[in-house]
């Protein structure tokens, strides 16, 4: 099994146009802003009976409207992930933290 690390940004766009990235880790309530291929994603998640209780939605980053959103709704145990495909073999890979304390990014990849 591969060793998962942690990445972690907070940065300000570079032009008004961008999106703002926050891969984590974050604690509950907070959002994670990341684009996985040409997804646009806001992922938070709600502490709960010791589990993170996430939420993700996801749009396509051409659409305006929102129509194309979808949510995914998935409650982990502590250092549990989950592994969503956004398509085009682009994939987000969110973990639970110890004790539910915290969400973030990780690269099931190292």
């Amino acid at each position: 099994m591969g060793a998962l690390v942690v990445l972690t940004a907070a940065s300000a766009p570079a032009r008004s146009d961008e999106r703002p990235v926050r891969l984590g880790p974050v604690g509950p309530n907070e959002a994670i802003l990341t684009t996985v291929g040409n997804k646009n994603v806001i992922a938070f998640y709600v502490p709960g009976g010791g589990h993170c209780n996430i939420r993700v939605v996801m749009n396509d980053r051409t659409d305006a409207s929102g129509d194309s959103a979808v949510q995914v709704r998935v409650g982990l145990n502590p250092r549990e992930s989950i592994l969503i495909d956004a398509g085009d073999n682009d994939t987000l890979n969110l973990k639970c933290g110890e004790n539910a304390a915290t969400l973030a990014v990780v690269d099931s990849e190292i």
